[in-house]
C-alpha cells in the first residue's frame, strides 16, 4: 500500500477554524486595547471583552449559517433539477456525462463504458460528482459551519478576555498586546504549516494585521478618552 498525504482536504475546516480564532484574538484584543485606553473602569474594560467575545461569536455563528445555507440550497436545487433530467432523459445524460469523460482523456468508448457503470452504481452521485463538482463529503452543512465558527471565535476571544479580568490595571494594555500578539504569531504558524505554506510568512502576516489593529484601536481609545468630559 503506498499512502499519500494531500494538504487539499485540510483547506475547508483548516480556513474556517483560522478565520474564527483569528478574527476573535485580533477583534477581542483590538477592542481591550482600545477601551482600555481611553482609561475607563476595570469593569467597563471586562465588559467590553465579554460583550465582544459573546457577539462576535454570535455574528461568526449567523454569518457562516446564512452564507453556508445559501449554497446548501443551490447545491439541492443542483441536485434536484439533475434527478429530474435523469428521469426525463436518461440517454442525454449517459452521452453528457461520456462527454465529461471524453475531455478528461478517455476514448469515447471507454468512456460510455465508464458513464454506463457509473450510472449503473449511482447515476445521482456520478452526475453530481463529475458534472455539479458535488460530493458526499463537500455538501454544505449549515449547523456544523455555523457551530464550528463560533467556538472557534471563542476559543480565540477568550485569552484577551481572561487577561481583562486577571491582569493589573498597570500592565493591562501591554499584557493584552503581548499575549495577543504571541497567539497570533502561534496560529499563524500552525496554520502554514499545516497548510504547507512558509511558517514565518504565515506567522509574520498574522501578527503584522493584528498589530495594526491593535495600535489603531488604541489611538482611537485614547483619542476620544482625552476628549471626554473630564478626560
Amino acid at each position: 500500500m503506498h499512502g499519500e498525504l494531500h494538504r487539499s482536504g485540510r483547506i475547508g475546516w483548516l480556513r474556517a477554524a483560522v478565520l474564527g480564532a483569528n478574527d476573535g484574538l485580533i477583534s477581542t484584543g483590538s477592542l481591550v486595547v482600545g477601551v482600555a485606553a481611553a482609561e475607563p473602569s476595570r469593569l467597563a474594560i471586562l465588559l467590553s471583552a465579554v460583550a465582544g467575545l459573546v457577539a462576535g461569536a454570535l455574528s461568526m455563528a449567523a454569518g457562516e449559517y446564512v452564507s453556508v445555507s445559501s449554497q446548501a440550497d443551490t447545491e439541492q436545487a443542483d441536485l434536484d433539477r439533475e434527478r429530474g433530467e435523469l428521469a426525463a432523459s436518461p440517454e442525454a445524460e449517459r452521452s453528457e456525462l461520456a462527454e465529461i469523460y471524453v475531455g478528461r482523456g478517455l476514448t469515447p468508448d471507454l468512456a460510455i463504458q465508464v458513464a454506463d457503470q457509473l450510472m449503473a452504481h449511482d447515476a445521482l452521485a456520478a452526475h453530481a460528482r463529475d458534472e455539479l463538482g458535488i460530493n458526499a463529503s463537500t455538501l454544505a452543512r449549515p449547523i456544523q459551519a455555523a457551530l464550528a465558527s463560533a467556538s472557534s471565535f471563542a476559543v480565540g476571544a477568550a485569552p484577551p478576555a481572561i487577561l481583562a479580568a486577571l491582569l493589573p490595571s498597570g500592565i493591562l494594555t501591554p499584557g493584552i498586546v503581548g499575549v495577543t500578539l504571541v497567539l497570533l504569531i502561534v496560529l499563524g504558524s500552525v496554520a502554514a504549516r499545516l497548510g504547507g505554506a512558509s511558517v514565518v510568512r504565515g506567522a509574520l502576516r498574522v501578527a503584522f494585521w493584528g498589530a495594526l489593529a491593535m495600535a489603531c484601536t488604541a489611538a482611537i481609545g485614547r483619542l476620544f478618552g482625552a476628549v471626554a468630559p473630564g478626560g
